[in-house]
């Protein structure tokens, strides 16, 4: 049986007849930036998200860079983030010109350590960047009080968790800024890449509004120097199309998920996702932790069965942040996360006797 990690020919299978006339539209149109379905997709990803204000971006890397310029985040201020997460994170505030400062991460949910965050702050801290990994959030109500109490922003890094909930409130909705992406594999997925910037600030919204077009009121006249980060009309269209499917996507993850947990009750040596009580994740990515991680990603290959590491090694550990000073050992939750991390297929299109197989294939390998 071949069970790919994401099947996005099977979601699109059933979006087609939506799909097509809103693309033809858009191309007839030929209004391919700024077009009308780019604020319409605002105005619905604003209230999905329970904020006051939302504007498209082009990625969600660039919705990271638009929060921090609009923060006026960067050469010789430090942010506080995790190193167990997509490079984007940290990227981003290396690229503004500031720096990351990293904390360790909970070893069961594997999100940053809100706890440690206290400890990393210095004068030149401007924010934190909590990351609700794999559709889980973080810890806000910790990094709301700390960053209350030190007078700092907080960018929530919730490119994985549209759609997310912390004690009722959603993702991206409880700091100053939210992050999203809408690359084609996360669970409101683009035709292609794409992002959003969301804030209960309205003043903060619209110098979003002008950092994603040169920093501009209006054409030809810059009140700063933002950057193109526009999000394109067919984006915007074909997201339109999706996101009304998304909260019955996102609840059939959490069916495939609760199910692959009970397949697995038995098998001492896979650990299953902790998520909080006080939480409802959308299950980005369904991560196992395992010993010999790495020889069973290739036995699940060989067996049809899609797979990925997220994430093979920590921030802390990359070349290209050598300069910050880190070494092995610092943030050992990270590690092991990295060391015994694989995430298995989770899409709403799965069926249960492809969940089945997998787990059989699993529970065959540790039989050995």
């Amino acid at each position: 049986m071949q069970v790919p990690l994401l099947d996005l020919k099977a979601q699109y299978a059933t979006l087609r007849e939506e799909m097509r006339p809103v693309i033809d539209e858009v191309m007839e149109s030929q209004y391919f930036i700024n077009g009308p379905a780019v604020r319409r997709l605002e105005e619905a990803i604003a209230d999905h998200c329970q904020v006051q204000a939302a504007v498209g971006v082009s990625s969600g890397t660039d919705a990271l860079i638009v929060a921090l310029m609009s923060l006026d985040i960067g050469a010789g201020d430090e942010v506080v983030t995790t190193p167990y997460t997509f490079f984007a994170t940290a990227g981003s505030i290396w690229r503004v010109g500031a720096k990351p400062v990293f904390v360790d991460i909970e070893p069961d949910t594997m999100n940053i350590d809100a706890a440690q965050i206290e400890g990393a702050i210095t004068g030149r801290t401007k924010a934190v960047m909590p990351v609700h990994l794999f559709g889980q959030t973080a810890d806000m109500d910790t990094v709301m009080d700390v960053a209350g109490r030190h007078d700092l922003h907080v960018i929530e890094d919730a490119a994985q968790a549209i759609g997310a909930q912390y004690k009722g409130r959603r993702a991206g909705s409880i700091g100053t800024v939210g992050c999203f992406s809408f690359f084609p594999s996360k669970n409101l997925g683009g035709l292609g890449d794409g992002g959003m910037v969301v804030t209960q600030d309205e003043r903060l919204g619209a110098r979003m509004l002008q950092c994603r077009n040169h920093g501009a009121t209006e054409k030809y006249f810059h009140k700063w120097v933002g950057g193109n980060f526009r999000l394109d009309t067919l984006q915007a269209a074909g997201l339109l199309v999706k996101l009304p499917h998304l909260e019955a996507w996102s609840a059939g993850r959490r069916a495939n998920a609760t199910r692959y947990n009970k397949l697995f009750a038995d098998v001492a040596e896979v650990t299953t996702p902790t998520i909080r009580d006080h939480n409802v994740t959308i299950y980005n990515q369904y991560c196992i932790r395992v010993p010999r991680r790495d020889e069973l990603q290739k036995h699940l290959k060989d067996a049809g069965v899609g797979t990925a590491i997220y994430y093979p090694l920590s921030l802390h550990e990359q070349d290209c942040f050598a300069s910050l000073g880190y070494a092995k050992g610092d943030f050992p939750n990270s590690e092991a996360a990295a060391a015994e991390s694989l995430a298995l297929p989770i899409y709403a299109e799965l069926t249960d006797e492809q969940i089945c197989y997998v787990a059989e294939q699993i529970k065959a390998f540790f039989a050995k």
